[in-house]
């Protein structure tokens, strides 16, 4: 499969996480060739904030793989990581994250996101690096599904 198609499969988390009534984020993990864990943003019943897409699906990769590195691996993401989801995808030495939608402004006035915190600069700054790949050709996609939640939700 190719980027384009995994992250679709992310995509379709962030919808399926809004029908389960979480936040439309979603992400997949793949390490040779592999889909290893996929996952959407918890539902707010959980009362879990770490609950987001990209945390959940690297506990998941973690269990199924037996290991807290996933050196290797790629993670893809329907929205670009919060400073939170970064940093645990740091720690767990993701070696790649690939994602559709740039985080913006009005995401953050919305509550989306903590703000609009450098994530390349940060990336530079760490020991580890993580290769970040924008795929903007499915922004819009990924961005649909939030407006389709937001007008389900208000």
């Amino acid at each position: 499969m190719s980027d384009k198609e995994y992250l679709q499969l992310a995509i379709e988390e962030a919808r399926n996480s809004a029908k389960a009534g979480g936040f439309p984020a979603g992400a997949v993990i793949v390490k040779d060739g592999e889909v290893i864990a996929r996952s959407g943003s918890g539902p707010s019943a959980t009362n879990d904030p770490t609950a987001h897409a990209e945390t959940s699906v690297i506990r998941k990769a973690c269990e199924k793989l037996g290991t807290s590195n996933l050196q290797g691996a790629t993670m893809y993401e329907s929205l670009q990581a919060c400073l939170m989801c970064f940093s645990v995808a740091n720690w767990a030495k993701v070696s790649s994250i690939v994602f559709a939608a740039r985080k913006t402004q009005e995401m953050v006035s919305k509550g989306y996101y903590e703000g609009i915190t450098d994530g390349e600069r940060i990336n530079q700054e760490n020991t580890h690096h993580i290769k970040v790949v924008h795929l903007p050709e499915l922004e819009e996609e990924a961005l649909r599904a939030v407006r389709e939640w937001e007008n389900q939700t208000n």
